[in-house]
């Protein structure tokens, strides 16, 4: 939480937006203590700051001491701009929340305070039943005289997102009011948020970085499933446990940001009201689209471009500006900041940030099948041959680019080669291709293939071009992402026999 000069307290995730010009130092720019707080965006990457910090929390650019104008983007209250008299009861929140630490909230004993958030403040606390310690979220009292929508809100979206149980998503245990006190009963995550994984260890390894998207998109998925958007799905609301493992809280439980309407260039008024981030925003949502499961994708998309770079893709000192960022420019290039990042996680990243909803993975659970495939495509397909044949006998393999080459010898004294590689589709839809040539396509041999082909319980026979002639292949494929090195041992053990097995038939030689 953030004082303003006259002990109005600002939490930086529940203010509203307006494009209104302050000029500091200047006689007769500086609007009245009750109108003006001291906290403003960051214009790098519109993360809301103290007006004295030397840097920003979200990004780690400097703010110049020096500065004399604030951002065009100002975080105002319009309780305060509007009705100073109801400014009254926020003045005391912070020391009457803070009071809660040592008490007992129903069956809580408030221990420490964790964070504050959208929704209030949450605390480390004890159950005193279940003799176990939890994550508290608690209304402050005054919040909820002022805004007793944003009560239904809470209790609605809680109710909601209680219903999910998923290793990736922050679990809610109960849902509860005393003395005023609204609350949520949580899981206690004894970890840091994903903001903070970035601030102290800076830019995530690649497969890291892809790995922990992935996590959270399959989070997202069961969400989706379940009928339960996010809205607001940000790197401060996603917590690692000491495992490392990401689990993401706050379902539903986005902030309501009000925007002028030139910022929109709409004509609907004067204050728009939109939900969530604005840097996390799709392009949509500025014009006033209703939020969808390919909004809560974009987000995850920015989550993902912050945990490679640090940066968020977008950034301006003016909201209209990183509106117009959002919704116009192309994304940055990745390979500026990650210049050895594999192609895949590039092209990952393209589509999750699509401006076009309709480009993007459309759920939770296409963007958790688009990671996999790409967290599979770069895992070492060097390893995976190694453990598939290290201790088979009569098996030798070599790799030329992506295609590997497996030779092997039957018992019989036979021979066969079949080649592995990664097929050429869009990372989703990747397979990894196992094939044997079986002998030349000659059209005297097509009746008898034909046959064969429909007794075949998996893959197939085919006809390729190779080296300039027509040829008989035995054919399978698995999903690159999933495939692993028993399939790989047992297929390609498979498609050499079933290839073979169709030469010796076909031509009675053994030539591959």
């Amino acid at each position: 939480m953030l004082s303003g000069g006259t002990g109005d307290i600002i939490d930086p995730n529940d203010t509203f937006l307006h494009l209104k010009p302050i000029v500091m130092n200047q006689p007769g720019n500086l609007r009245s203590n009750s109108e003006m707080f001291a906290a403003v965006f960051c214009p790098s990457c519109q993360f809301s700051i103290a007006r004295d910090a030397k840097a920003c929390p979200e990004c780690g650019q400097p703010c110049s001491p020096n500065i004399t104008q604030i951002s065009e983007t100002q975080l105002v209250s319009p309780r305060a701009a509007n009705s100073p008299a109801k400014t009254a009861p926020r003045a005391s929140m912070e020391s009457s929340v803070d009071q809660l630490i040592g008490q007992q909230i129903d069956r809580y004993q408030c221990k420490a305070l964790l964070g504050t958030g959208a929704m209030g403040r949450v605390y480390l606390a004890h159950h005193i039943d279940l003799h176990r310690n939890c994550a508290l979220k608690i209304l402050p009292p005054q919040l909820v005289e002022s805004d007793p929508a944003y009560v239904e809100r809470f209790a609605n979206e809680g109710r909601a997102a209680a219903a999910l149980n998923h290793p990736n998503i922050v679990t809610i245990h109960a849902i509860g009011e005393d003395r005023g006190y609204h609350f949520l009963e949580m899981e206690f995550v004894a970890g840091q948020s994903l903001r903070r994984l970035v601030e102290e260890d800076g830019p995530q390894d690649p497969v890291r970085a892809t790995s922990l998207a992935l996590r959270i998109a399959d989070g997202l998925a069961a969400a989706h499933m379940a009928g339960i958007l996010h809205r607001d799905l940000k790197p401060d609301n996603v917590m690692l446990t000491h495992l490392g493992v990401p689990k993401i809280t706050d379902f539903g439980l986005a902030k309501r940001v009000a925007l002028d309407s030139d910022a929109l260039n709409s004509t609907t008024g004067a204050h728009v009201e939109v939900v969530g981030t604005p840097p996390f925003m799709a392009p949509e949502l500025f014009q006033m689209s209703e939020a969808t499961t390919s909004s809560d994708v974009y987000a995850l998309g920015v989550c993902y471009f912050y945990l490679l770079t640090g940066r968020l893709p977008y950034s301006s000192p003016v909201l209209s500006e990183l509106i117009h960022q959002v919704t116009n420019l192309p994304l940055p290039s990745l390979r500026n900041h990650v210049p050895h990042i594999p192609l895949e996680m590039s092209e990952c990243l393209q589509q999750l940030l699509s401006k076009a909803s309709g480009n993007r993975p459309r759920s939770g659970v296409e963007a958790a099948q688009l990671l996999s495939a790409v967290l599979g495509e770069s895992e070492d397909l060097d390893q995976l041959m190694h453990s598939a044949f290290a201790h088979q006998p009569g098996v030798k393999w070599s790799r030329t680019g992506n295609l590997f080459h497996v030779f092997l010898q039957f018992s019989d004294g036979r021979r066969q080669t079949v080649m592995v590689e990664p097929s050429s589709h869009a990372a989703v839809d990747r397979t990894l291709r196992i094939s044997s040539v079986c002998c030349s396509a000659q059209s005297v041999y097509f009746e008898t293939a034909l046959r064969l082909n429909s007794e075949i319980l998996h893959g197939a026979l085919a006809i390729a071009e190779i080296d300039g002639e027509a040829k008989f292949l035995m054919v399978d494929n698995y999903p690159r992402a999933t495939v692993d090195p028993e399939e790989i041992r047992r297929s390609v053990l498979e498609v050499a026999h079933r290839a073979d097995a169709i030469e010796k038939l076909l031509t009675g030689l053994d030539m591959n």
